[in-house]
This record gives structure tokens, C-alpha cells and sequence, in this order.
């Protein structure tokens, strides 16, 4: 369910007086405001770069006006923009004319995602598939006819090596036409495309272009085409404001307060197709930023007891790659060597109602937090990790050689689903880790720097594209060797296999599974409707099912 709490308010109206008068009277239902109003559709899934990351950045700013947080992000203000890479463009000054015919744009020509930019003018008689020093036509027909027997073809590449070798010929340009009728796998213009571009125009003709120009590889054209394919970008911003005590040294408090829009990253768990329903994030990470606001909120009221300053940081571009947290640490606001340690919370809002457990990360990064944690009081469960390493944005300032905590209540079924919303967070929880997080702050000692510690590292990102899944949540918590499974989603390939929570993957086909990079690199060498055997531990007992993807 999607509920549509501020769909008709404009959002730079909602909280922005004195929080004091405005907000409710207890911490829980402050975090549930906070969430069912960064988790609603209006705000479109807050990916960064995008008018609902904007709406976003304006209601983080009301709260920290609201608490009287000074401003430390670019200029004076509470932003810091920085830059995301977002594919490819088609420029419109890109032309085709052919005997004086203009060829529109998608309807009767595109470039291919590799071309190069550039122009070419010739005048080519009874165009052929011969390389030569002029514009090249190749015949689609022809790649589609030798590769049909191929189930896993990969056309994408096959054309970027014909095209490749007419480049190699001496070939101006190239122009691929069909003379057969099936156009399945015919490769349109992929904006997401990492192909290196070639040095020359590369451009396909449509069955609509081809009819609208008469086309026949026995006439003669003269040719007049230029293609320019530009890199375009998005604008993120961080959201960064200040407890300034005067103090020496600073403590951050961070959370990512962007999402996945509506999938348009590739990076959405969805089965739909199309990819189009919004992905809220509730839990990842409203929960985190509510409990970031809460904090900025409860900390300013009795900053009294604090002994040092507190920066606190919403990221944007933690989804695409910690981007937010790495440009921050690259280009910091405040003295990286004053910073105490840096305390990231990220998916707080699930913690388990009949435990009470859930994950603190980076324990190891400093003698000095097995000490503070034992004058913690709290009745949340703690499963230590030493590690200072994760897919989230402490990673970047462990990097930086700085202390780190990271708390995280766990994966789940609608992680990275439409299904993340707002109903289905325990506010409780996430009041307790609130407490939890001002303790840890409230007895960290001021007068001088914690010391910091190296630990092992953790997998933040993988570099596999796959395209079948085993349908498991891995255990990022987990030390040894293998994948220990966190959870296992509903009529998923595991679960048909008998494959339970609690089980460590040994091996994926002939692969050795060492940790969930290696896991992710296996999986990419598999397609759907590939049969092979996955081994499991199970209580010191190895068990091996056979699977299909």
C-alpha cells in the first residue's frame, strides 16, 4: 500500500516552523512523521538527482533549520552537490541526409551506443559490406543469419566487432541496414551503455528509414551524416548541517536519504518488467534518515552534556555506489583529522520484535568502542562485526582512516521492492536505536581522539552483472568462508531447493564461493534455464541441490 500524505502540499510548507511547537510529543511518532513523509509516492522514490530527491533535501532542511543546526555544506548552505554519471545522450544537432532526404532522428536512423562522434560526407555507389575509406553498409540480416543457432549470442558484441573491423579497414562510417523482416534482435540505442566508443559515426537504419529513403544496396547515395553522443549527468546532493559546542574535535552522524526512484538504475529486486512502480525505501533508508533527524532533534535540545561538535550528514548516491559519502570524504566541509568517528545507520527500521537483535558494524575500528559500549545501556540485542567495511556509507570514511559504527537491522523480502513502505516499519525499534546511538555518543570521550584501527575488508560493491538470482538474502555480518544466508525469499529458486536461513553457500557449479563478491561473479555465468548444483553447510553437514535458474 501506498499512502499519499503531503501528494497536494507543497513540501517546502511541511515542519518548517519551530519544531518545538510542531513536532509530536514523543520520539516514535516524530520517526513515523519523518518516515511516512520521505517514504511517500510523491517524492518518487527519492533517487538522487531527481525532483524527488529535491523534495527530500527541502523537508531534511526544515528539520535542521527547525533544530538549529547551522549550515556546512557548499557555500554557506545546507547542500553539497555533487555529480552522477548518468549515461549517454544523443545530441540534437545530430543529422543524416541522404540525396538531400533528412532522416529523422529514432523514426528513421540511430546511432549505435558505441559510435563514435563525428561526421562523414561521401558519395557511395551500390553500397556494399566491403570496408573501404568510405561509409560502410553491413547488412543486419547477415550477423542475425550466422548467430541464429547461438542461444546465448551476444549481438551487442557482435556488432561492435564487425563494426570494429570496418573501422580497422579504413571505413569513414557505418550503416547497418536489414534486408530480412525480423528485427528481435536488432540493438537499439542503450543510454546505459559501457561499450567503449569506436572513433567513427556508427548508425542503424529502421524499416521505416530504409522505406522512407528507397533504400537498395544497388543504388547510389550521396551522404551527408554527423552523430554526436554526449555524456550526461545528474546533480545529488548531500544534506549537511551543524552542532557547532566550539569544540576541538566533531563527531557524524550520517544516514543516505536516496532510493531507487522507480527501478531506472537496474538496481530495483522487482520482477515487474518494467520497472515502473515506485520504490519507496521505507526502511532503506527513511527509517535511517528519520532516526538521523530525530538525533539532530534530541541532541541540539541537550547539547549541554556534549563535550564536541556533531556534524550531521544526509548522503545522496549511497544506491549508485556511496557516491554522496566519497565526494564528501574527497572534498570535506570540516577537517577530516578532527573527526572523531563517524556513526552510520542504514535499514534501521525492521529490527526483529521477538529478539530484539541487530547488527553493529565496525566495532573493530577502535579499541575505544568496546569500552564505550559496555557503559551502554539498552535492551537491543547487539551481533558484533569487527569490520569497518560494508555496502554503506561508513565505508568511505573508514577509508579515511576514521572509527566507525554501523547499525543495521537486516535485509528482508521487499528490500530494494516496490513493497518497502512505511506501514511496515516497527517505530519502536527504531526509537531504541536512537537511544542507543545518543548513548554511544554521550560517552564518547572529547578531549582527545579516539584511535583508530585497521580491520578486514568488506565487499562494498560488486562488479557482476547477473541476470538469474538464487533468491537469498546474504549474512554481510558473517566472517568465514562462503555466503551464510540471512534470509530466504518466498518461491525463490533457494527455497524450492530446500535451502534455509542459516546455511552457508559453499559453491555455485564448479565455483568456489569465498565471500559474496565471489558469489555475485559466479552467478553472472549463468542464464536462465542453465541447470547446475549449488553446495550448502548445514550444521557442519555439506548438502548439494540440484537447480535451474
Amino acid at each position: 500500500m501506498k499512502l499519499r500524505l503531503i501528494s497536494l502540499i507543497p513540501i517546502a510548507l511541511i515542519s518548517t516552523p519551530c519544531l518545538s511547537q510542531q513536532a509530536p510529543n514523543t520520539t516514535d511518532a516524530r520517526l513515523r512523521g519523518h518516515v511516512y513523509v520521505l517514504a511517500d509516492d510523491s517524492l518518487e522514490g527519492r533517487r538522487a538527482g531527481t525532483i524527488g530527491e529535491e523534495r527530500a533535501s527541502k523537508y531534511i532542511i526544515s528539520q535542521f533549520k527547525a533544530t538549529g543546526l547551522k549550515p556546512k555544506g557548499s557555500k554557506n548552505s545546507y547542500l553539497q552537490p555533487f555529480t552522477i554519471p548518468d549515461g549517454l545522450q544523443i545530441a540534437s544537432t545530430s543529422h543524416f541526409i541522404v540525396q538531400g532526404k533528412s532522416l529523422h532522428l529514432d523514426d528513421h536512423f540511430y546511432p549505435a551506443s558505441f559510435s563514435g562522434s563525428g561526421k562523414a560526407i561521401a558519395s557511395v555507389v551500390n553500397p556494399t559490406n566491403d570496408a573501404g575509406k568510405n561509409i560502410t553498409f553491413l547488412d543486419l540480416e547477415t550477423v542475425l543469419k550466422e548467430n541464429t543457432q547461438k542461444i546465448h549470442a551476444e549481438y551487442s558484441s557482435i556488432f561492435y566487432d564487425k563494426s570494429l573491423f570496418a573501422q580497422k579497414k579504413g571505413a569513414i562510417a557505418v550503416i547497418w541496414y536489414h534486408s530480412g523482416q525480423d528485427y528481435t534482435n536488432v540493438p537499439r540505442f542503450d543510454p546505459k551503455s559501457n561499450q567503449t566508443p569506436l572513433n567513427i559515426p556508427i548508425l542503424f537504419l529502421t524499416k521505416e528509414g530504409q522505406k522512407y529513403l528507397g533504400f537498395s544496396n544497388k543504388a547510389s547515395y550521396d551522404i551527408d551524416l554527423f552523430i554526436s553522443i554526449n555524456k550526461r549527468i545528474r546533480i545529488a546532493h548531500n544534506v549537511i548541517g551543524f552542532l557547532d559546542k566550539k569544540a576541538p574535535f566533531t563527531m557524524i552522524i550520517g544516514a543516505h536519504y536516496d532510493h531507487l526512484g522507480r527501478g531506472e538504475d537496474g538496481n530495483s529486486m522487482s520482477k515487474q518488467a518494467n520497472r515502473s512502480e515506485i520504490h519507496n525505501g521505507a526502511d532503506d533508508n527513511a527509517s535511517g534518515t528519520a532516526a538521523l533527524l530525530e538525533l539532530a532533534y534530541k541532541l541540539s535540545i541537550n547539547h549541554s552534556y556534549l563535550n564536541f561538535n556533531i556534524l550531521f550528514i544526509a548522503f545522496s548516491g549511497e544506491e549508485l555506489g556511496l557516491l554522496g559519502s566519497r565526494y564528501f570524504t574527497e572534498h570535506p566541509t570540516i577537517d577530516l583529522s578532527k573527526i572523531q568517528a563517524m556513526i552510520n545507520m542504514d535499514m534501521v527500521g525492521r529490527l526483529n520484535q521477538s529478539n530484539l537483535t541487530m547488527t553493529l558494524g565496525g566495532y573493530g575500528t577502535s579499541p575505544s568502542w568496546s569500552q564505550i559500549l559496555t557503559k551502554v545501556k539498552t535492551n537491543i540485542k547487539l551481533k558484533y562485526d569487527s569490520s569497518g567495511t560494508g555496502p554503506s556509507d561508513h565505508t568511505s570514511f573508514y577509508r579515511k582512516n576514521i572509527p566507525v559504527i554501523f547499525l543495521f537491522t537486516g535485509l528482508h523480502d521487499d528490500y530494494h521492492r516496490p513493497s518497502d513502505d512505511a506501514e511496515k516499519i516497527y517505530y519502536r525499534g527504531v526509537s531504541m536505536i536512537v537511544d542507543l546511538v545518543s548513548s554511544i555518543v554521550y560517552h564518547t570521550e572529547a578531549d582527545k581522539k579516539i584511535e583508530f584501527l585497521p580491520t578486514r575488508e568488506r565487499q562494498t560493491t560488486t562488479s557482476a552483472r547477473f541476470t538469474v538470482s538464487l533468491g537469498i538474502m546474504p549474512d554481510y555480518s558473517f566472517d568465514g568462508q562462503g555466503v551464510r544466508v540471512d534470509g530466504v525469499s518466498e518461491g525463490k529458486i533457494a527455497q524450492k531447493a530446500g535451502i534455509l536461513a542459516g546455511d552457508i553457500l559453499i559453491s555455485l557449479g564448479q565455483g568456489k564461493i569465498q565471500s559474496v563478491e565471489s558469489y555475485m561473479q559466479l552467478l553472472s555465468k549463468f542464464k536462465k534455464g542453465d541447470t547446475t548444483t549449488v553446495s550448502i553447510l548445514r550444521k557442519g553437514q555439506e548438502l548439494i541441490f540440484d537447480i535451474i535458474f
